[in-house]
């Protein structure tokens, strides 16, 4: 078992291998994302805060995942053109994963078995607040807004 997600590495969005020991040192707000959500909405404060705390050690990693009511049913290309014309996304988006389950990716096996509470993903928009050492510090269930005042304190404290 890893001992930190920057053992991992993720194929982005446009296909490439992407190790995220390249964010060693900064502060990780990992969120597993769909593109026809009730909650699809995030994508604007999830895109605020990676722009808010841009200047600082700090990246938001999505993740999109067709797990729950298979409300990300696009390409790659497709969830990429969605994210980027509709909600102007610029923080690091990767290829399609699955985050719950038996077939799940050993990032998120990691993430539910390292987050208190430990346990499955729930729903799109579930969220891991990781330390800069690659650790998760936090977790907010998928209906906390991205920039809900716990999870802001939580990312200051983080930093």
């Amino acid at each position: 078992m890893a001992n930190g997600v920057h053992q991992f590495t993720m194929k982005t969005i446009d296909g490439t291998d992407k190790p995220l020991a390249d964010y060693e040192g900064k502060v990780l707000l990992v969120v597993n994302v769909a593109s026809q959500c009730g909650l699809t909405p995030q994508y604007k404060s999830l895109e605020a805060i990676s722009r808010k705390y841009a200047g600082k050690a700090f990246a938001v990693l999505g993740f999109p995942a067709n797990d729950f009511g298979a409300q990300e049913p696009g390409t790659e290309a497709q969830i990429k053109e969605f994210c980027s014309t509709k909600y102007d996304v610029t923080f690091p988006m990767f290829a399609k994963i699955t985050v719950k389950g038996a077939s799940k990716h050993p990032l998120y096996a990691y993430l539910t078995s390292n987050a208190a509470p430990a346990g499955e993903v729930t729903w799109n928009f579930g969220k891991f607040l990781v330390g800069k050492d690659g650790k998760v510090i936090k977790r907010f269930d998928p209906q906390v807004a991205p920039d809900a005042p716990e999870v802001l304190a939580a990312i200051e404290a983080a930093l």
